[in-house]
């Protein structure tokens, strides 16, 4: 490596989601309607499929590629589900929200305001990634959050807590 060379290249941070989808075309196509992303380039496959390409959405770049089943490279429609959640904030999380599900991402916890001081809400997208949408509106302390927490958790289970 030499002097010039960045351990963590420019435009990117620490940690870079890397998104495996069925069909990455039509997943760049639809996180730039979504969500405001900018293409940064493409590698594609003789066979047609993207081997790797990069967006950027605000501040911060994802990485993503088509499915390879056959390198142990699989989607979440293809496992039926995902354990992952992408946590997006922006300046109107409604107004993002809107143009989301407009083009295509299914609610999967409704936007509102939470305890912890965001207005918050999650989609699945139409490739089986799930995205958390926030607009932080008001700080909160740990203590205030967990005592929050606490009481939603009472009113949920009948008033009893475990």
């Amino acid at each position: 490596m030499s002097e010039a060379t960045r351990p963590i290249p420019e435009g990117f941070r620490t940690v870079t989601p890397h998104l495996v989808c069925g069909d990455a075309a039509a997943a760049i196509a639809f996180y730039k309607q979504a969500f405001g992303a900018v293409e940064v380039g493409r590698m594609d496959m003789p066979n047609g499929k993207i081997g790797h390409a990069e967006i950027r959405i605000g501040d911060s770049r994802i990485m993503l590629a088509d499915a390879f089943p056959e390198y142990g490279s699989n989607d979440p429609l293809a496992l039926k589900g995902t354990a992952v959640v992408i946590h997006l904030y922006v300046d109107d999380a409604d107004a993002v929200w809107e143009r989301a599900t407009a083009a295509g991402a299914k609610p999967t916890m409704p936007l509102g305001d939470a305890f912890w001081g965001d207005r918050y809400g999650q989609v699945e997208d139409p490739f089986g990634h799930r995205w958390s949408i926030a607009t932080h509106k008001r700080d909160v302390s740990m203590e205030e959050m967990q005592d929050a927490m606490k009481q939603m958790m009472a009113s949920d289970c009948g008033g009893t807590q475990q």
